[in-house]
């Protein structure tokens, strides 16, 4: 139903140098990274059974078919060790599919108990619960109440309380996304529940009241389906097309739903048209809430100047004038309407000239960007918040990061002296640039913030979990942000748990 895009603020901060877009996952934990380094494969003398042999006497091996088929099935290991199976499910079961637990229980129990008639409220108001669902989950999603709640919360909360509640506050902030999904799926739910009874009942309701909750049904259940993770992850510009137009497309039918719903007499089986009557329902203002919430970052859309500097065939440099405030994230698009692509913002403050976007070279959009530099760009000029806008609640940390996921990473460094930054890649200097090496040259070096390993030049990835442990110590630190792909985060993100250190890792939304 919303028509703002599924990804979460944290989405934007996976712009690795894998993927074109912070949503659109290539790697698998059994896959090779280029940052982070790969597992030996097996030479040309190593037979199918895994013995080597010499060349000159290699000879001819006959595995039975039923013993190749299993290997050809099996899936490739993760090239580091796995933590315990209890801090893996302590990680998957994380504070957003907590927040999906108890949003969706809570609402299962009420459907339930209108169901068998133990609570009778659902069953004569069952719209306030759809579109009290559906206004939170469009809630979530929404900028401008998203960077509410963070101004709230660093304003209240930096520094001073215990380290476990300052966590707990950005724990909260990043994982938002399972009250939207919790809510999104509830609210669909009790509408299903809605269209039946009124099927079940519809000899005294009219067929038009009927078709509408049909439609609005059917456009909520495609809108919720173009969200699920395998679609956003593959099928980028499909998950937002059908999540955006299919959803506006659903808060039309709902209005025309609401207001056909509130204007049938169901007594005297006749139209009421009465606009007061209509005002005076919780539907209406539901529904006027979530229209409202929807239109705000359409209201904040501007086509800008940038400048495009192409450093490398991998890397573009997007260039917009005025700085900004560190952990925020931007939305660019060529048009006004189609595809928005997420990406970090990299300032060195609100008072800077300028601030940068670090766009990987991958996919169709960011090759137009090489292919077709452009003069100007739309955006929403009401940025978004991601997890790092949190980190004035600590008083030092370390952020850490793989490829581009740089451009979610270097603002937080350069505009507080309490942040060290760990960038993992591949010859950086000369694939990013002149203008991201300065500002790295010019801000940490100085002050000895800044661990770069360029696996190019030191033959290979790090061993990520001790240089972490050995900076955390050092440097002091209370927490861990880190930004990278999905077998970069998921090994840090293990060896964190396991070592005690308090990190928050890239977030794919379930």
């Amino acid at each position: 139903m919303s028509a703002i895009p599924h990804s979460h603020v944290d989405d934007a901060e996976k712009g690795v140098m894998e993927h074109e877009q912070p949503i659109s996952l290539s790697l698998t934990l059994g896959q090779s990274n280029p940052s982070l380094g790969s597992q030996p494969s097996p030479t040309e003398s190593q037979n199918n059974l895994g013995t080597k042999t010499p060349p000159e006497k290699a000879v001819a091996v006959v595995v039975p078919v039923t013993n190749v088929a299993p290997a050809l099935k099996s899936k490739p290991k993760p090239s580091f060790p796995r933590a315990s199976r209890w801090i893996r499910f302590q990680l998957w079961f994380n504070t957003y599919r907590k927040f999906y637990t108890i949003v969706f229980t809570l609402n299962s129990i009420g459907l339930l108990l209108a169901i068998i008639g133990t609570w009778t409220y659902p069953r004569r108001y069952t719209g306030a619960f759809v579109l009290g669902n559906l206004l939170v989950a469009i809630l979530m999603r929404n900028e401008l109440f998203g960077r509410f709640l963070y101004l709230i919360v660093n304003t209240l909360f930096a520094k001073w309380p215990p380290l476990w509640f300052r966590l707990g506050c950005t724990s909260v902030l990043q994982h938002l996304g399972g009250i939207h999904s919790g809510c999104a799926t509830s609210g669909f739910m009790w509408l299903v529940y809605r269209v039946v009874c009124i099927f079940l009942d519809h000899r005294n309701n009219h067929d038009a009241v009927l078709v509408m909750g049909v439609i609005t049904n059917l456009a909520v259940a495609i809108s919720i389906c173009s969200a699920f993770p395998w679609v956003r992850n593959t099928h980028h510009n499909v998950f937002e097309r059908h999540h955006r137009f299919i959803g506006w497309l659903g808060l039309a039918s709902t209005w025309i739903f609401v207001v056909l719903g509130d204007s049938y007499d169901l007594n005297t089986h006749s139209w009421n048209p009465d606009g007061i009557r209509i005002i005076r329902q919780q539907d209406f203002w539901f529904a006027l809430g979530m229209t409202i919430f929807v239109l705000i970052p359409w209201f904040t859309i501007r086509e800008v100047p940038v400048d495009i500097e192409i450093p490398s065939p991998k890397v573009v440099i997007v260039r917009f004038k005025r700085g900004m405030q560190q952990g925020l994230l931007a939305r660019i698009s060529r048009g006004s309407i189609m595809e928005y692509h997420a990406f970090g913002i990299i300032s060195e403050g609100k008072h800077a000239d300028h601030h940068y976007l670090i766009c990987g070279v991958q996919g169709d959009f960011t090759r137009g960007l090489v292919q077709n530099p452009p003069t100007t760009l739309w955006t929403r000029q009401l940025k978004f918040a991601g997890v790092s806008n949190t980190s004035t609640l600590y008083k030092r940390g370390i952020r850490v990061c793989t490829g581009t996921g740089l451009g979610a990473a270097l603002s937080t460094c350069l505009q507080s002296p309490n942040w060290y930054l760990i960038w993992i890649g591949s010859d950086q200097e000369k694939t990013f640039g002149p203008t991201i090496s300065g500002l790295i040259e010019k801000h940490l070096k100085p002050d000895n913030r800044v661990t770069l390993w360029d696996s190019r030049q030191r033959g290979g990835r790090p061993d990520t979990l001790k240089l972490i442990k050995e900076t955390y110590a050092s440097w002091g630190a209370e927490v861990v942000f880190i930004t990278s792909n999905l077998q970069g985060n998921t090994e840090m993100m293990e060896g964190c748990k396991a070592a005690g250190i308090p990190a928050f890792g890239t977030l794919w939304d379930f």
